[in-house]
């Protein structure tokens, strides 16, 4: 047993598994966005926010559309995670996001706890600062994480599955091209703020 144990590597025995919730326009999308970064572990799309009991797509009514991202902090802290949310939405559209419109589509950022709400907070004053916008223009919600229902399986991993589909909708909805005209070379990054 103790041969097993320097046979592991530390990061694997130490790994500090967290949990992040974002809701950003279509849960494809931002899955996509985010599941690259260094650190993470996995991406779910889902709904969260509501209070109905399971929620699907054809009804998830005061739900958005949102992620779950558990992450390994010991590689990637929730700050770096905020700033690659951030960098990968519209933060001045609270009515959807790109050409997905409405309640379901709305930019939140749910926080599990007082840490994470700081951390929140703060990541709106420097994307206000880096964006030379004031903070009232920033229109991503920070509230309190409520259940998180995990979507259908057809929805989880889109982005792969469904490569030529998934990408068709991302550029006929316009989003690389907001995200870099908001963005400009930080687009798409989690690149220190500016």
């Amino acid at each position: 047993m103790l041969l097993m144990a320097f046979l592991i590597s530390p990061s694997v025995v130490n790994a500090s598994q967290e949990e992040a919730f974002f809701a950003g326009g279509c849960f494809w999308c931002l899955e996509h966005d985010l599941e690259e970064l260094p650190g993470i572990i996995s991406v779910e799309s889902g709904y969260t926010g509501g209070t109905l009991e399971k929620p699907t797509y054809q009804d998830h009514l005061g739900h958005q559309e949102a992620v779950k991202v558990v992450y390994n902090s010991g590689r990637i802290n929730y700050a770096t995670l905020l700033r690659s949310y951030w960098r990968n939405i519209d933060p001045f559209d609270d009515n959807g996001q790109f050409c997905d419109r409405g309640d379901s589509y709305r930019p939140v950022i749910f926080f599990k706890d007082e840490s994470q709400e700081m951390d929140a907070i703060e990541s709106a004053q420097k994307a206000s600062t880096e964006l030379m916008e004031s903070l009232s223009s920033m229109k991503v919600e920070i509230k309190t994480a409520m259940k998180f229902w995990r979507a259908e399986n057809y929805h989880q991993n889109f982005a792969e599955r469904n490569n030529f589909k998934y990408n068709f909708y991302r550029y006929s909805c316009r989003r690389d091209a907001r995200l870099d005209q908001v963005w400009g070379a930080n687009a798409r990054s989690s690149n220190k703020w500016e």
